[in-house]
């Protein structure tokens, strides 16, 4: 038994947020002033719907928060997944996302316990707008620590994920490029959506994928090369070949018709979508005793539920029950 929506989509990929804390309040996230608000679960709750998931036709599990790396106990967690495989027999495709605040300490020993790759969010190249942007000072040197240790482990694909916010950092973006080629990363420009604890978003707000190639034309021309049909970004390279990018559009360009992905928050709520409405609670079932049976019946059950796409921009839209750091980025 795989798991397939009602639309006929696989669901391969699995994003599991370990906890809704994070030491960085970043504009277009936080309002600065809320902590956690839902907690973290024991990593053997975690690692035990992790099992199942993948007994159900997972092969990519991303770890995310929040931020991740403030949990203890990781580094074992990463190294117990590692074991799993997936129903051909695979090692699973694990990756983490994290700010890289920590990083540069960890990257090693992530790799160590079977962590493929990492993806680091920054969100300006210059350390004063980075600084304002994510409210917390001297954290630039922190990151570029980070993300020069995770190259050195061998974290591949190294990816950088940056949000672009009209007001705030939309000129980083030839920055961004440049720094994609001499750091030899792959670099991810992603729409602004409206997941923010402040509830701003408009549409004005979002610098949108052909304005991204039109700027970064001023530096380079860009050239689209393949990517997946799950894949979220539309991808580049640098017209000399050095140096990709890609572009995380779900405003402008809405890629729901091939969503592989579902989400377990921190405190054990199944999400189908980022603009869920509504939780579907995996961990209350778990603490009552149910058997793994049961689980897998009401996980395959969640996913027939799972949102034809999200409504960002019309009419009848309604706000996600969650914003992005409560639901795992």
């Amino acid at each position: 038994m795989l798991l397939t929506d009602k639309f006929g989509r696989a669901i391969t990929d699995l994003r599991i947020s370990v906890t809704d804390r994070c030491n960085y309040k970043c504009v277009y996230c936080r309002t600065g002033n809320e902590g956690a608000l839902y907690g973290d679960l024991p990593f053997p709750d975690y690692f035990r719907m992790a099992r199942i998931l993948t007994g159900l036709g997972i092969r990519k599990i991303r770890i995310t928060g929040g931020e991740p790396l403030l949990r203890k106990g990781l580094i074992e967690f990463i190294h117990e997944l590692g074991q799993l495989r997936d129903v051909d027999g695979n090692a699973l495709d694990l990756a983490l996302t994290t700010n890289g605040h920590l990083l540069a300490e960890m990257a090693q020993p992530l790799k160590d316990a079977g962590l493929r790759r990492v993806t680091v969010s920054m969100d300006a190249v210059d350390p004063d707008r980075f600084s304002r942007i994510t409210r917390v000072p001297g954290g630039y040197d922190k990151v570029l620590a980070g993300v020069r240790a995770a190259r050195r482990a061998g974290l591949w694909p190294l990816k950088v994920n940056c949000v672009l916010m009209r007001g705030f950092n939309e000129d980083q973006i030839i920055p961004f490029g440049m720094f994609a080629r001499e750091e030899g990363v792959i670099l991810r420009f992603i729409e602004f959506m409206p997941l923010e604890e402040d509830r701003v978003w408009a549409p004005n707000t979002v610098v949108t994928l052909e304005e991204i190639i039109s700027r970064m034309g001023e530096y380079r021309p860009l050239v689209e090369i393949p990517h997946e049909r799950s894949e979220t970004a539309r991808r580049y390279r640098f017209d000399d070949g050095i140096g990709e990018i890609g572009i995380i559009a779900p405003v402008s360009h809405p890629f729901c018709g091939h969503c592989s992905r579902i989400r377990i928050t921190s405190d054990g709520k199944i999400r189908t979508c980022l603009f869920s409405v509504w939780d579907h609670d995996l961990h209350e079932l778990m603490a009552r005793g149910s058997s793994d049976e049961e689980l897998s019946n009401f996980i395959c059950d969640v996913v027939q539920k799972k949102e034809e796409r999200h409504h960002i921009g019309e009419a009848d839209f309604v706000p996600a029950s969650r914003t992005m750091v409560h639901i795992g980025g």
